[in-house]
């Protein structure tokens, strides 16, 4: 009968010995050969009929070793069960000597494991977590910007003769060129499309009266704004942290004029917005534009919040790691996901060690707030995850596609996607972590501007690139 003993070697790191008796192993082997030989076909002899001892002789070695591996799987498996051993990964087999496999002489043998143990932890009572709640103050000018781009937006744009205003809009081609208009041969040629008042306020005389097919010779930092300069070096393909990006000389060419004509704001337009909303004036146009600005703020803010419970998590609950045995397992991953592909350096290991343990960390957090909390994500919230996606990509019309039967198609398309099911189920349970976590923080408010929690949020993130 197979026994198996564990040895402690380290920090949650445990050695497991295996000893197979013969009784384990060998009346599987004796019936695999048996069964191999009235399937083998082989030349000059009836099949069924080939000789036992040539059988054994040609198939025995891999068919014993395939029985005695399969047998040594079978214990450890029923072994980790049965003692309910809480483990990272698989265990990995310590060096073993398989020339000690000998068909023609069965024997008890022995193999040994190494298994990494999960911790046992405590969560920090995020009741007690200093957690701002910030709340983005929505004023005036946000909501006549808004309202100015929903204008913009479902405008009529109307062909120009020249250039008289400042809200014109250019159909123009940038050309390399140098200080005399000159083009430069293979230089940079793109097309875009700016507003007049989208050029410095002192350059922008110089387009006035401008007329098709007439240009300008620009240097860019002379004629654009910081901000418009790096829109426009970006879209030209240069490199915006090299001083002489912005120092080059351009050719623009403008191919079209034309004027936007913004949107009136009455009825006809406030029901193309809100089809089932009962708009019929600007003041109630502008609370409607305000709710879904405080809307989008109160999500960015929530978001923040539950960043704030991410890093009170992971920096404040301790987690000790079976660290020598989890760099062994990283080492035999590898990134191709090819069978035959070369094990990891040590070098590869310790550079991508931290990130790894920082992962598994959340991983074991996330996995801990689940089961004390009995947080499940049932299939008909992921249906209904898929179907939300699907009207989101489809904007206005998704509310209008509800009924129709190649939704359901679409939906239980999805159902039978492996990877798309796996990542539709660990968002919904993030979320659910994440609305759980919002019952147990206190969040102190705090007043912000729009600019200032942007920054803050942009510098956040770059911090942790």
């Amino acid at each position: 009968m197979a026994t198996v003993t564990k040895e402690n070697i380290g920090l949650l790191h445990e050695k497991l010995t295996l000893r197979l008796e013969k009784t384990d192993y060998l009346p599987s082997f004796e019936k695999a050969l048996k069964d191999y030989s009235k399937k083998a076909n082989i030349p000059g002899f009836r099949k069924g009929m080939v000789p036992a001892g040539l059988i054994k002789k040609m198939y025995g070695p891999s068919l014993f070793t395939d029985e005695v591996l399969r047998s040594v799987d079978r214990e450890l498996i029923s072994y980790l069960q049965s003692d309910k051993l809480d483990i990272f990964a698989q265990p990995l087999p310590l060096e073993t000597d398989f020339r000690q496999l000998d068909v023609n002489n069965p024997a008890e043998y022995t193999f040994h494991f190494e298994i990494g143990m999960k911790p046992d932890f405590q969560l920090p009572d995020l009741g007690k977590a200093s957690i701002t709640g910030y709340k983005v103050t929505v004023t005036d000018e946000m909501i006549n910007n808004e309202i100015a781009r929903q204008q913009n937006r479902h405008g009529n744009m109307k062909d120009e003769d020249r250039v008289n205003s400042e809200e014109n809009v250019l159909n123009v081609i940038f050309m390399e060129a140098d200080e005399n208009g000159q083009e430069t041969p293979g230089g940079i040629k793109k097309d875009n499309s700016l507003l007049v008042k989208y050029f410095k306020e002192e350059f922008r005389s110089n387009l006035i009266g401008k007329v098709t097919n007439d240009f300008v010779i620009v240097q860019l930092d002379n004629a654009f704004d910081e901000k418009e300069l790096d829109f426009i070096l970006s879209d030209l393909g240069l490199d915006k942290t090299d001083p002489a990006s912005s120092k080059k000389h351009f050719k623009i060419q403008i191919t079209k004029i034309g004027l936007l004509e913004k949107r009136e704001l009455n009825e006809e337009f406030f029901k193309q917005l809100y089809p089932d909303m009962d708009i019929k004036n600007e003041a109630d146009f502008r609370n409607k534009i305000k709710e879904e600005i405080e809307g989008y703020w109160t999500a960015q803010s929530r978001s923040q919040i539950h960043d704030q419970v991410f890093h009170q998590l992971i920096d404040n609950t301790e987690i000790r790691f079976p660290e020598g045995f989890l760099k062994k397992w990283l080492k035999t991953q590898n990134s191709s996901g090819e069978k035959d592909a070369a094990v990891k350096t040590d070098e590869q290991v310790e550079q991508e060690f931290p990130s790894f343990l920082n992962q598994l960390k959340w991983t074991l957090i996330s996995d801990k707030i689940v089961q004390d909390n009995s947080i499940q994500v049932k299939p008909d919230e992921i249906r209904n995850f898929a179907k939300q996606q699907l009207f989101g990509y489809m904007g206005n019309m998704g509310t209008r596609a509800e009924d129709q039967p190649w939704v359901n198609d679409y939906i239980e398309r999805m159902m039978k996607d492996r990877k798309y099911m796996e990542d539709a189920y660990n968002r919904i349970q993030a979320q659910k972590i994440f609305e759980w976590a919002d019952t147990q923080v206190q969040p102190t408010e705090k007043e912000i501007g729009s600019e200032e929690f942007t920054k803050m949020v942009e510098a956040h993130q770059h911090h942790h690139h």
